[in-house]
């Protein structure tokens, strides 16, 4: 239902407020001299600083979400180059993590040298649906045309959007940037491509004076050309912040708001794509989901530029979160990736890390141990074992105590067909403990190996058998 026009401002009503609106705002680009670089938040010397104008802007779910996946791209920036067969082997693995629903929908491809290309061209003949295949490219006409050889329908090209890029990384005017964006954007929907424009460094932009202006003015084209265009809303250094009542340009749901409320971009045509400067990666990608942004960029581990992308794997803990289901996707995929990247790619994986680290769900305190052996839930996160195919564990150390010797003693008998369960003052576990104690009165400072607690078990029933 559409209502006169009054001030240059249209009122229309909303099918997901049930509201009359005010729906369209025009902003003009605001041209300057020298660029805006926020120095009362960035000032460089010291850690930037967060400010507040309270203004609220309403949380907008889409009914709708999704996750996309960099590793890659932005992600294999950061390590060893992938090989071929390692490339494709993890896009198998992404499929089935994605599920029937095809939760993790696009994967994001390279496409400069020959290795690049004949990874892309791997992973699409398994002839999967999702992850639908898109790439990365400069902005040159050589470049639309190879993509457009290639078979891909969207690709994604770099429009910086900060003063810190137009001004004194390309020496451009806001104009000029406005201009050279624009021309490039209508070749590639000459080529009949969806274009997906990467908004770098957003979180550092004039929001009304740049951000907005373009994003209207990306809108006209898709209108004009019948093509989706895509915004990537790029937190490049990683500056967004999700609190409520923040000021732009560092605000999240400010963000997602403008560009759905003022530019008139559809949720499923944003993306959100964080970086982990300052530890607020996940929470940043969950916030642009609550308030209307479809997807979320991430990629494997987290790996990226500097301290990586929003890890995919707690992406896919947060859809679960918020929805109350996984939605199909087979979560016990996790482990298979982490041990992948382990074992086939020698990534080393920080031992802690959510999910995916050795320790994540492992415990050396005794106190906690004990816990676990009588009830998991105490001291495990989830039914790991279920979801990620991770028992709960214990680490015997020096400080582990009898409750973790035989919380170890029972899942290792556990994994070797033995239904019994030994209790903490069973015999055999102090003179498991007399073995571990003796180890650490030698100045033994690291954590005992699964493979000697198997011999001091060992030794130990042999030794009570003669004992008897």
């Amino acid at each position: 239902m559409q209502f006169k026009r009054e001030h240059d401002i249209k009122i229309a009503f909303s099918d997901q407020t049930n509201l009359i609106e005010q729906s369209a705002y025009h902003y003009s680009l605001q041209e300057r001299e020298t660029p805006e670089l926020y120095r009362y938040l960035f000032d460089y010397e010291s850690v930037p600083k967060v400010s507040f104008n309270h203004r609220v802007v309403p949380m907008n779910m889409p009914a709708e979400i999704w996750m996309t996946d960099t590793t890659f791209r932005d992600g294999q920036q950061s390590t060893a180059p992938f090989t071929v067969k390692q490339i494709k082997d993890l896009f198998a693995m992404l499929h089935r993590l994605g599920g029937p629903k095809g939760l993790i929908r696009q994967s994001e491809f390279f496409v400069y040298s020959e290795k690049d290309r004949k990874a892309l061209a791997a992973c699409q003949d398994l002839g999967y649906t999702f992850p639908e295949i898109t790439t990365w490219i400069r902005a040159s006409k050589k470049d639309f045309e190879l993509v457009k050889s290639l078979g891909i329908r969207e690709t994604g090209v770099l429009v910086s959007c900060s003063d810190y890029h137009i001004y004194n990384k390309m020496g451009l005017t806001r104009q000029g940037a406005l201009d050279k964006y624009l021309g490039v954007i209508s070749d590639i929907l000459e080529m009949g491509i969806s274009p997906r424009c990467h908004f770098e460094d957003i979180t550092r932009a004039d929001f009304y004076g740049f951000v907005l202006p373009f994003a209207e003015e990306l809108r006209k084209l898709s209108d004009q050309s019948g093509i989706p265009v895509k915004i990537r809303a790029c937190d490049t250094m990683g500056y967004g912040i999700s609190y409520t009542g923040a000021a732009l340009p560092r605000s999240v749901p400010g963000i997602m708001y403008g560009l759905m409320h003022y530019a008139g971009f559809p949720s499923s045509l944003l993306e959100w794509h964080g970086h982990n400067d300052f530890y607020k990666v996940v929470t940043n990608a969950a916030t642009a989901w609550l308030y209307g942004c479809a997807s979320v960029n991430c990629s494997l581990l987290g790996i990226g530029e500097r301290t990586g992308n929003c890890p995919l794997e707690a992406m896919v803990m947060e859809y679960a979160s918020l929805r109350g289901t996984t939605d199909g996707m087979d979560t016990t995929v996790i482990t298979e990736i982490a041990e992948y990247f382990q074992k086939e790619i020698g990534y080393d994986i920080p031992p802690r890390t959510p999910f995916v680290g050795r320790d994540f769900n492992v415990t050396k305190a005794g106190i906690h141990a004990d816990g676990l052996m009588k009830d998991e839930e105490i001291y495990n996160i989830f039914n790991t074992e279920k979801l990620l195919n991770r028992p709960a564990k214990v680490a015997v150390d020096n400080n582990s105590g009898m409750a973790g010797i035989a919380h170890w003693l029972n899942r290792y008998l556990s994994d070797n067909g033995v239904e019994k369960k030994v209790d903490k003052k069973d015999p055999i576990i102090a003179a498991i403990k007399q073995r571990v104690d003796a180890e650490y009165e030698r100045g033994r400072t690291t954590v005992i190996s699964d493979g000697e607690l198997e011999k001091y078990y060992f030794a130990a029933l042999e030794s009570l058998g003669n004992a008897q």
